[in-house]
């Protein structure tokens, strides 16, 4: 049932659609806006056959009977697709200013006529754009400064209306303007046209002063040729010197006349006087070394004041200057510093000086970091040079490993004088040999707690610790002819360097090293060394130990003995 209704309602509607379509008219378009001389068409249409075709022009005298086959006005041709398919239209070489109004198209069809109508506009140009100034200036034509600025601007006799747009100086005003206002305007011929109305206002300050106020109208009629017209006022303000920051004149030379420029704004030209340490110089007088000018007029309100100084020195770059400029409105006091330097520097940097900070302290970084990289690991300039880090903390591993060789090899030793007693082993040393291992199996009970809180330090610094003191012990070794201390040499001691500061074949181990505090009576015994067949026997481990006895003032009992312990490890004979 609603299926049937829908399209019954269709139906209907195409029904009456049709004879809506065959009952009127048609025009296109419904308003032409034109301008004087343009080409236009003009189309009524019908949508059946049509008989004829009558159209009327506003100030046209006749009446136009149109076809396709003939025409008999010059100037107006039939226009359309033919009176068979129901069409009539016109088309109008020049429009004229006398064809405004509405255009009227009769049809006949069937011993009937229908008739349609077109809005033609023809338009017309308006009149120049006025100011008209509601709040007056004074006598002289001038405003005071804070006064309200009220105008109106008036576009007379267009058709179709103008729109006003205000400017200032040729930039948009930003001012408090009211609604556009559009009235006909009648005339004498009965030719109805439109003027447009809008006011603006603000209050003024001292930049509003000789500065040119538009009103600029917009027109269907506007063209390249023929561009917006414009209505103009100049602004004339009345006020006292605008007030400035300190002023710094730079670049004088001593010794020569210093010239002194200050550019100040007022209006009307103002009277100017210098202060200089308290003495009153004023506009157009010389005082000593002080010559003061009168204001020289540069527009715009602008005047330079100068102020010359014959023989500048420097203690005149101290002295305090003042200005003090004056109109019948106000004064003003204008602060004045000189220098004989030059000119500073802006503090602003630009693009390219930010972008050059940043790339040099980029290089300076990746130097900083390649100085670091060649020291630690003895390239470049550092490979013949040699890195001593003492440290005192050691693992529990390589404590052990100091048990397991010093009790086989080291021995304590005290040296008695400089380069005395280094080439054997005397009897005394043999008679306390028993006495020695029993001190260094106390000496070792006692550093065990302080090895146990030993923090291990990271592998990689462990590694480089270690191959900077191999490097270090076998250029001692080759340098130091006569050693102070007594060492032997092991089968390690054997091993080279290549030139390029590489490793050994086989890599001896820094294991240990130890500083211990000895009581004064154990300090007595001579220096020990392992001989090469007892270092064979360790396991390739030597050991060194060398006394050092500090005195305490006042008390022969206190003094001490410090040991200092090194041992190393062959890597591959310490597993053995």
């Amino acid at each position: 049932m609603l299926q049937i209704t829908s399209v019954a309602l269709i139906l209907l509607a195409a029904i009456l659609t049709d004879a809506l379509t065959y009952g009127q008219v048609n025009v296109e378009p419904n308003t032409a806006l034109l301008n004087e001389g343009d080409r236009t068409e003009l189309l009524c249409r019908y949508g059946r056959a049509i008989n004829y075709c009558r159209i009327e022009i506003p100030g046209e005298q006749k009446v136009l009977n149109l076809s396709p086959e003939w025409s008999k006005t010059p100037g107006f041709t039939y226009y359309g697709a033919g009176l068979n398919a129901g069409q009539c239209g016109v088309s109008i070489e020049r429009v004229k200013a006398s064809n405004n109004g509405q255009v009227k198209c009769s049809l006949g069809v069937e011993g009937e006529e229908l008739s349609g109508t077109i809005d033609l506009v023809v338009a017309l140009r308006p009149q120049q754009p006025i100011i008209e100034l509601i709040q007056q200036p004074d006598r002289e034509g001038y405003y005071p400064e804070g006064k309200l600025f009220h105008a109106r601007c008036s576009v007379r006799n267009g058709r179709p209306a103008s729109n006003i747009s205000w400017y200032i100086d040729n930039l948009p005003a930003n001012k408090r303007t009211s609604d556009l206002n559009v009235v006909p305007a009648p005339t004498n011929d009965n030719v109805e046209l439109m003027t447009s109305i809008q006011e603006i206002q603000w209050y003024l300050s001292p930049e509003d002063s000789n500065r040119k106020l538009v009103c600029r109208s917009h027109h269907q009629t506007d063209r390249e040729s023929l561009p917006p017209q414009e209505g103009a006022y100049i602004i004339n303000v009345r006020y006292a010197p605008v007030a400035q920051p300190e002023a710094l004149v730079y670049g004088l030379y001593l010794e020569h006349t210093a010239i002194v420029n200050i550019t100040i704004r007022a209006s009307p030209q103002p009277v100017v006087e210098w202060t200089i340490d308290g003495a009153i110089v004023p506009q157009g007088q010389t005082d000593g070394r002080f010559s003061a000018y009168e204001p020289q007029y540069m527009g715009n309100d602008e005047y330079n004041v100068t102020l010359a100084i014959a023989g500048l020195t420097l203690e005149d770059t101290t002295k305090t200057y003042n200005l003090r400029a004056s109109n019948k409105i106000g004064s003003r006091d204008y602060q004045v510093r000189i220098s004989s330097s030059s000119k500073p520097p802006t503090s602003s940097l630009d693009v390219a000086a930010i972008v050059g900070i940043v790339v040099a302290v980029a290089v300076l970084v990746l130097i900083v970091l390649l100085v670091v990289f060649a020291r630690a690991t003895g390239r470049w300039c550092f490979g013949g040079k040699s890195i001593k880090t003492p440290t005192n903390e050691t693992s529990d591993t390589e404590s052990a490993d100091i048990k397991a060789t010093s009790t086989a090899t080291a021995t304590t030793a005290t040296t008695t004088a400089t380069g005395g007693g280094s080439g054997g082993i005397n009897a005394t040393e043999e008679a306390h040999t028993s006495e020695q291992e029993q001190q260094q199996e106390q000496l070792e009970r006692e550093l065990e707690p302080t090895q146990k809180k030993a923090k291990r330090l990271p592998a990689f610094a462990v590694a480089i610790l270690k191959r900077f003191n191999e490097r270090d012990n076998n250029r001692n070794k080759g340098n130091n002819k006569e050693p102070t201390e007594s060492t032997l040499p092991t089968p390690n001691d054997q091993e080279t360097i290549d030139g390029n500061d590489n490793e050994p074949k086989q890599d001896k181990q820094l294991v240990y090293a130890e500083l211990v505090l000895k009581p004064a009576n154990e300090a007595t015994t001579a220096a020990t060394t392992t001989s090469p067949a007892a270092a064979a026997a360790s396991g390739g481990t030597t050991t060194v130990a060398t006394p050092i006895i500090a005195s305490t003032e006042g008390s022969a009992n206190k003094n001490t003995t410090e040991y200092a312990e090194i041992v190393y490890v062959q890597k591959g004979e310490s597993k053995k």
